[in-house]
C-alpha cells in the first residue's frame, strides 16, 4: 500500500464510492481524515454543541420513549413511530424519531446508553435526529478501539463515523514502516515531533489525551511547514523574475503632488512610501500587500507609488471591483492631483499626466478615447473595473498594477491585467479589511506586507450602537437621529442585505453573493424570515421622511443612474441613500454622518466594520446604528456587541476569523473545494506558523527544488495539484 493507492483497491467499490462523498479517494486521504472529536468511555456528549446540518455521532442516555401507530398506508400497511428523548440536565436534550423500526422499542428503554449517528435537523424549534443509526454503548465489538477514547469522524448519511473508523483501522494495520514522511528528519528532531506513522496511530487510536495532543501538534506543524515551503519557493521565484526599475525622479510629478497636498503625511504613510519606492527601484517585480484601517490613507500611498512610476516613464492601472468604486477613485485622484491630472490638456500642468476611466458600461466615445490614451501612453493612470482585463485593452508600458479590495477578484482576472505589461509589472494589492499577522504570513506569505495602523490626525470618532427590534422606542429614536442629521445638512445611509427582487443579494456589480456575511447562519435570529431588501425598505424610509430626498443604490442599477445618484448624494441633492453593500468600500462622502444597518446580524463582523467606515469621514462624528432581532446571548448578538465595543479593525478581524471557517488558503474558496487546513488554525497557531516559515525558508534557500527531500517535494506537488498550481502561478 502506498499513499496514492485508490481506496477502491483497498476497501472495495461500495465503500470507496461512499467515502468519495467526503472527498476521500486514496489511502492517504482516508488516513488524513482525522477525528472531529473524541468521547471517553462512559462520557455523555454535550448536546448543546450540536448544530443543524451536522452529521454527528453522540453518546447519550435515553430519558423517555414513546411509541405510537401512524395512519395506515393506502394498502393497509401498519406504520409505527418511536420518539425518544436523550441527554440529561448537564449535557442538554435531543429528540429522536424512528419510523417503522418497532424492534428498537425494547432496545431503547429509558436508562439505556447508546451511540446515535445521523444528521441534526431543526423541527418545531428543537433539534432532532431522524432514523439515526444506533449502536449499544457497551458493545466493544462494534469498534475495536484501544484505550479509553473513541474517535468520532466527520461523516455522511451513507458513511457513519463507526464505518469510517472501521475503514481507517483496516488501513492502519497495513501501513508499512517506510510510509513517506513530508517532514525532513532534521526538522522533526529540532521540533521534537512524532514521525508520520506514529502520529497517524496516535490520532486514530489514542490511549490518552496526551496521545491526541502529540498527534495534533505534529499535524499542525506539518500543514504549516508544507504551506510555508510553497510560499518560500514562490518568493524565491519572484525574486528571479526581471522587471523594469521605476526610480523616483527629482522635481517630477511626485514632488509636485507632495507640494500641493493640504495635509502632512502620517509617519506610517512616509515609511510605507519608502518601502514601496525601494521595491519599485528593484530589478525584480514588487509584490506587496498594503492593508490598513478604513480611512488610514491607503489611496494616497498608492497614488504616490503610481506617480513614481509615471515619472519613470511607465503607466499604472488601478483595478477596482465595482463601477461605483472605480468612479470614486477617479474623482478622488483627479481632485488630489488637480491640474497635474490634465497633462497635455489646455490649462493642465506641464509636469502632469492624464487620468482616464475605463468601465464596461461607458458610452462609445469616452471609451474609445480612454482606450487610445492607454495604448499610446498619454494616460499615465488608467482606472477601471473588469473592463481593463479585456483583450483589446492595451498599454504602451504598464509598469504598476494596483488592485483594490483584492478579495473581490479571481486570480485569473488579476493575471490577465498583469500580462499586459512588456515586462512583469510591479504589483501593489490593497485591502481595507484588516488582516491579522498570522493570516498575512499564511495567506499572503509570498507578498511583502505593509500595514497602515494609524489614522490621519483630526478624524472624528465613530460611535456604534445595537438597536434591538423588540424595543420600539429605540427604533423610533434611531429614525429621529437620521432626521436630525439631515436637518443639520448631513447625509445618511440605510443599508440592507439584499436588493429585493428574486431574493438577490448584491456585491456591487450585479453578482449574487452572500457578501461575506453569515446570511445562511444557523443562528435562531436568522431562521425567522427573508432578509430586508432595498426595494422593500425604500418606500418605508420615504414615508418616514417626506421632506427629504431618498434614493436607492445597488449594483444592478444602470451605471449612469448609480453615478448620478452618488453625485447628487455627495452634493447634498440626496439626503438619504438606501443601499446594498455596494457602498461598502471606497465611497467617500465627508458629509455622511449616520448609517442604519437593517438586519445587521445578517452580516459578518469585518463587513460591518467596513460599512461603518463610510460615515464620519469629514469633520463631524459618525454614528452607526445596527438593527437586529437577535436575542441577547445569541452568537449573532455577540457579533454585533463586539462591533459596537471597538473600532479596532484588527481586533475585529481576529474575532471574525475565529468565528468562521478559514477556507482554503490556496484558493479553494474561489473554486469551491474543501479547505487545505485540517489541523492548523491561522489565528491560534501563530507560533507554529512562524517557526515553520523560518524553517521552510532556510530549507528552500539551500535546496530550492527540494531534491534532497523527495517526500516533501511530493507533498508540495500534492498540495499544488493542477488547479492550485495554476492558481498560484497567477496569484
Amino acid at each position: 500500500m502506498q499513499p496514492r493507492t485508490p481506496l477502491r483497491r483497498l476497501l472495495g467499490p461500495a465503500a470507496a464510492t461512499k467515502l468519495a462523498a467526503l472527498g476521500l479517494q486514496t489511502a492517504d486521504d482516508l488516513l488524513r481524515h482525522y477525528p472531529r472529536r473524541y468521547v471517553e468511555r462512559g462520557e455523555l456528549t454535550d448536546l448543546t454543541e450540536l448544530r443543524p446540518g451536522e452529521h454527528v455521532t453522540v453518546r447519550a442516555k435515553v430519558l423517555r420513549a414513546r411509541e405510537r401507530e401512524l395512519r395506515r398506508t393506502p394498502r393497509g400497511k401498519r406504520r409505527h413511530l418511536l420518539q425518544i428523548e436523550v441527554g440529561d440536565s448537564a449535557t442538554g436534550r435531543l429528540a429522536m424519531s424512528f419510523f417503522n423500526q418497532h424492534w428498537l422499542v425494547k432496545r431503547l428503554r429509558p436508562g439505556t446508553e447508546a451511540f446515535f449517528a445521523g444528521k441534526v435537523e431543526r423541527f418545531n424549534q428543537a433539534l432532532q435526529l431522524t432514523n439515526p443509526e444506533v449502536e449499544d454503548a457497551d458493545d466493544e465489538d462494534a469498534d475495536a478501539f484501544a484505550g479509553g477514547l473513541r474517535p468520532l469522524y466527520p461523516a455522511t448519511k451513507d458513511m457513519s463515523s463507526k464505518r469510517i473508523g472501521t475503514a481507517v483501522r483496516i488501513l492502519l494495520d497495513t501501513v508499512p514502516p517506510e510510509w513517506p514522511d513530508p517532514l525532513p528528519l532534521q526538522v522533526r528532531r529540532s521540533e521534537r515531533l512524532a514521525p508520520l506513522t506514529e502520529a497517524l496511530r496516535l490520532i486514530h487510536r489514542p490511549e490518552s489525551w496526551a496521545d491526541v495532543a502529540r498527534a495534533r501538534e505534529r499535524f499542525r506543524y506539518e500543514e504549516a511547514f508544507v504551506l510555508q515551503t510553497v510560499l518560500a519557493q514562490r518568493r524565491q521565484a519572484a525574486r528571479a523574475l526581471p522587471a523594469t526599475p521605476r526610480r523616483a525622479v527629482a522635481g517630477g510629478l511626485l514632488d509636485a503632488f507632495d507640494a500641493r497636498l493640504p495635509f502632512e503625511l502620517t509617519e506610517g504613510q512616509r515609511r510605507i512610501g519608502g518601502e514601496i519606492g525601494a521595491d519599485l527601484a528593484a530589478t525584480h517585480p514588487m509584490h506587496r500587500l498594503l492593508q490598513g484601517e478604513v480611512g488610514s490613507g491607503k489611496t494616497v500611498v498608492a497614488l504616490r507609488a503610481m506617480l513614481t512610476v509615471v515619472d519613470a516613464g511607465g503607466q499604472c492601472a488601478l483595478l477596482a471591483p465595482t463601477e461605483v468604486l472605480a468612479q470614486q477613485h477617479l474623482r478622488s485622484i483627479t481632485a488630489m492631483l488637480g491640474p497635474l491630472a490634465e497633462g497635455g490638456l489646455l490649462g493642465g500642468d506641464e509636469r502632469g499626466t492624464r487620468v482616464v476611466l475605463l468601465t464596461g458600461s461607458q458610452p462609445a466615445a469616452p471609451r474609445r478615447e480612454a482606450l487610445l490614451a492607454a495604448a499610446n501612453g498619454e494616460a499615465g493612470v488608467v482606472v477601471g473595473t473588469h473592463a481593463l482585463l479585456q483583450e483589446h485593452v492595451d498599454f504602451r508600458d504598464l509598469g504598476l498594477v494596483v488592485v483594490d479590495e483584492q478579495h473581490r477578484f479571481g486570480v485569473e482576472q488579476r493575471d490577465a491585467l498583469r500580462a499586459k505589461g512588456n515586462a512583469p509589472p510591479h504589483v501593489l494589492v490593497m485591502t481595507a479589511t484588516p488582516i491579522p499577522r498570522t493570516v498575512a504570513i499564511t495567506v499572503f506569505g509570498d507578498l511583502d506586507v505593509s500595514t497602515l495602523e494609524e489614522l490621519p490626525g483630526g478624524r472624528p470618532p465613530i460611535t456604534t450602537h445595537v438597536v434591538p427590534a423588540a424595543r420600539p422606542a429605540w427604533v423610533e429614536r434611531t429614525w429621529a437621529r437620521v432626521a436630525e442629521e439631515a436637518a443639520a445638512g448631513h447625509r445618511a445611509y440605510v443599508v440592507c442585505p439584499r436588493i429585493g427582487y428574486g431574493g438577490d443579494t448584491d456585491d456591487g456589480d450585479g453578482v449574487d453573493t452572500a457578501d461575506g456575511g453569515p446570511i445562511d447562519s444557523p443562528d435562531a435570529a436568522n431562521a425567522r424570515r427573508p432578509p430586508t431588501a432595498v426595494l422593500d425598505v425604500l418606500p418605508e424610509v420615504r414615508g418616514r421622511f417626506p421632506g427629504l430626498v431618498v434614493e436607492p443604490m445597488y449594483g444592478r442599477m444602470p451605471s449612469e443612474d448609480k453615478d448620478d445618484v452618488m453625485r447628487r448624494f455627495a452634493a447634498g441633492g440626496v439626503q438619504v441613500l438606501v443601499a446594498t453593500t455596494v457602498i461598502e468600500v471606497g465611497v467617500d462622502v465627508p458629509e455622511a454622518t449616520v448609517m442604519v444597518v437593517t438586519d445587521a446580524d445578517r452580516f459578518g463582523i469585518s463587513q460591518l466594520h467596513q460599512l461603518r467606515g463610510r460615515v464620519g469621514r469629514g469633520s463631524s462624528a459618525g454614528l452607526c446604528l445596527l438593527f437586529s432581532e437577535a436575542p441577547d446571548g445569541s452568537p449573532a448578538r455577540a457579533r454585533l456587541d463586539a462591533v459596537a465595543a471597538t473600532v479596532d479593525g484588527f481586533e475585529l478581524s481576529r474575532l471574525d476569523l475565529e468565528q468562521r471557517r478559514e477556507g482554503d488558503v490556496l484558493g479553494a474558496a474561489q473554486s469551491g473545494r474543501r479547505s487545505s487546513l485540517r489541523s492548523l488554525a491561522v489565528v491560534r497557531d501563530e507560533a507554529v506558523i512562524r517557526a515553520a516559515r523560518d524553517a521552510a525558508s532556510e530549507l528552500v534557500e539551500a535546496d530550492p527544488q527540494l531534491r534532497a527531500e523527495p517526500d516533501l517535494a511530493a507533498a508540495v506537488a500534492d498540495l499544488l495539484d493542477a488547479d492550485r498550481a495554476g492558481y498560484l502561478e497567477k496569484a
